[in-house]
């Protein structure tokens, strides 16, 4: 549920924070106080879209959090789990957002920065916002097979699932049996293209080659001039004998004959002595083998063209096939393979078309047994909205859900479903978006949304303004019904309406005016039993607030105790 709201510098709120209960928490106030926004920020919190034209005028950002008190954890924890995200022994998930002028937006759960689609993935369990125009969704047929999916099982939801993964799979041959199904002269010029691709590659001889193998060996043999000069500077340096500088060689070998002489005198020197020893052998070594390999590069002008000519070619293969050596391979298996199939066309067109009608077959059984199943929804879905609507003070209406297949296969089954309603015994059944007024399309929704708190266990409730166009005996009865709701769920709703604000469990108001900045700012208040009465008077009476208004008021409070109990 829902335990706190905090928001700083959104549109005209500077800061507030606000606790709700259990319950129905109400929230009523002016026009303009800023009811709409509350729910609006809340909305972004739970992954709606914030613009910087919402931040406070003035202010460089806004900061949006919601504090949710998780008290089924073993249904969110394999879910906050898969992202990282640690939940305390207090059960608190603390959810924010930053809109910044300068910077991207941010998106925190439990101090974890998420994704905008994470957010979205894990508020959906927490929360279900029924906004002032969601039962336009009503209008749409689109949304009526939505709505009764929604009611599905587990078993249900699998089934759904596995009909969406086999579709992928039906797209997927679908798509290849139309690309091969090219005119034959098209055919023609594509297995003459892949030919000429795979004989340039093969040509290349690659197979056996190591790219990095063959840049050495060219710059060893296009330098050999340099190479050679540079060895025999080494080899003077060692072995060189003037009169103005000593060898490297003859100057250790003469060392180390120094060292031998005063041995006897030191036996201590041994270790260096055989250091040194070892030193002069190892350059000795080391001078005969540079002189071994100098003298036996030779340069091999044949070679070296040839060593050009293959990077040449590799450079060149690498502009149409790939950067390495082995992508351009990569890519003569892959037009072998394409081209295997052309020539074998009628072959692998046959082996497509019988894919095709192989997933077809399953996705048309599969898909039964979904509508199959959809239907038995649809009958129990029939009666409750029909109890719900009685409910909510239209007796007279029948609802019915109906059926028809499509003849496209689709990821979701071949359904077509359609709400209809009759608002008067005897008439005919029509669509529901050509005969019901805006205040019916409320309660109709109102009446999906009772149902749906028994199934989808989101546990909090949000309703702004559904009360929208209703009034007198159908205020109450909605009223009533939004508070039958609020004993399985919490539940937060923005009314204008006295019959709906007297059964609230906590009443907040909201209002505006202006600080000391001569700014409009919003606040929000929990109202004492007193200042209930003084609140319902105002929604019954406007301004003139008389002591006959707030004796009705207190009147309907005490009505709604009595419906409470």
């Amino acid at each position: 549920m829902l335990v706190e709201l905090n928001i700083r510098n959104f549109a005209i709120i500077k800061d507030l924070r606000v606790q709700f209960t259990r319950g129905l928490n109400l929230l009523t106030g002016e026009t303009g106080s800023g009811k709409s926004i509350i729910i609006e920020a809340l909305g972004i919190i739970l992954g709606g879209r914030g613009t910087k034209e919402l931040i406070r005028t003035g202010e460089e950002k806004s900061f949006l959090q919601a504090v949710f008190l998780v008290e089924h954890l073993d249904k969110m924890k394999s879910l906050l789990d898969k992202h990282g995200i640690e939940i305390e022994e207090n059960r608190l998930l603390i959810i924010s957002r930053e809109i910044s002028l300068h910077y991207p937006s941010m998106s925190r759960i439990n101090g974890r920065t998420v994704t905008l689609s994470i957010l979205n993935e894990i508020t959906s369990n927490l929360v279900d916002i029924f906004a002032q125009h969601e039962h336009q969704s009503l209008l749409n047929i689109v949304n009526h097979k939505t709505l009764i999916d929604s009611f599905g099982d587990k078993d249900f939801k699998d089934l759904k699932l596995g009909i969406k993964i086999k579709h992928i799979e039906y797209t997927k041959e679908k798509k290849a049996l139309s690309q091969m199904n090219l005119d034959s002269s098209q055919r023609e010029r594509e297995i003459d293209l892949l030919r000429y691709q795979i004989e340039e590659i093969e040509n290349s001889n690659l197979d056996n080659e190591d790219e990095v193998e063959l840049e050495n060996e060219f710059n060893k043999i296009s330098n050999i001039k340099s190479i050679k000069s540079s060895i025999e500077e080494i080899l003077e340096e060692f072995n060189s004998d003037n009169y103005e500088k000593i060898s490297v060689l003859k100057s250790i070998n003469r060392s180390v004959g120094i060292l031998n002489n005063i041995l006897k005198y030191d036996s201590n020197l041994k270790e260096f002595f055989d250091r040194l020893e070892d030193i002069n052998f190892e350059l000795r070594d080391i001078s005969d083998e540079l002189n071994h390999y100098s003298e036996n590069m030779d340069i091999n002008e044949e070679k070296l063209y040839d060593l050009n000519e293959k990077i040449d070619i590799l450079n060149r293969l690498k502009k149409k096939y790939g950067n390495t050596i082995e992508e351009i391979l990569k890519y003569k298996e892959n037009a072998s393979n394409k081209l295997e199939k052309l020539l074998n066309y009628e072959y692998e067109i046959e082996n497509h078309k019988t894919m095709v009608r192989k997933y077809e077959k399953e996705l048309n059984d599969l898909s039964l047994e979904l509508s199959n199943k959809r239907k038995i929804i649809a009958k129990e879905l029939e009666k409750r909205i029909s109890y719900e609507l009685k409910d909510l003070n239209m007796g007279n209406i029948t609802f019915k859900v109906n059926f028809s297949k499509n003849s496209i296969l689709l990821s979701d089954g071949f359904d077509i479903i359609e709400f209809l309603i009759s608002t008067n015994i005897g008439e005919d059944l029509k669509s529901m978006s050509k005969i019901v007024s805006g205040g019916e399309m409320s309660r109709i929704m109102l009446g999906f949304k009772s149902i749906l708190a028994d199934y989808d266990g989101i546990p909090t409730l949000i309703f702004d303004e559904i009360d929208t166009g209703i009034s007198g005996r159908t205020a109450q009865v909605v009223g009533e019904k939004i508070y039958d709701i609020s004993k399985k769920r919490q539940v937060i709703s923005i009314s204008h309406l006295p019959q709906i604000a007297a059964l609230a469990d906590s009443h907040y108001v909201i209002s505006k005016r202006l600080n000391k900045d001569k700014k409009i700012n919003t606040n929000i208040v929990r109202l004492t039993d007193e200042e209930r009465v003084i609140e319902l008077g105002r929604l019954l009476g406007g301004v003139d607030v008389t002591d006959t208004t707030l004796k009705h008021a207190r009147e309907m409070l005490d009505m709604t105790k009595k419906i409470k109990k």
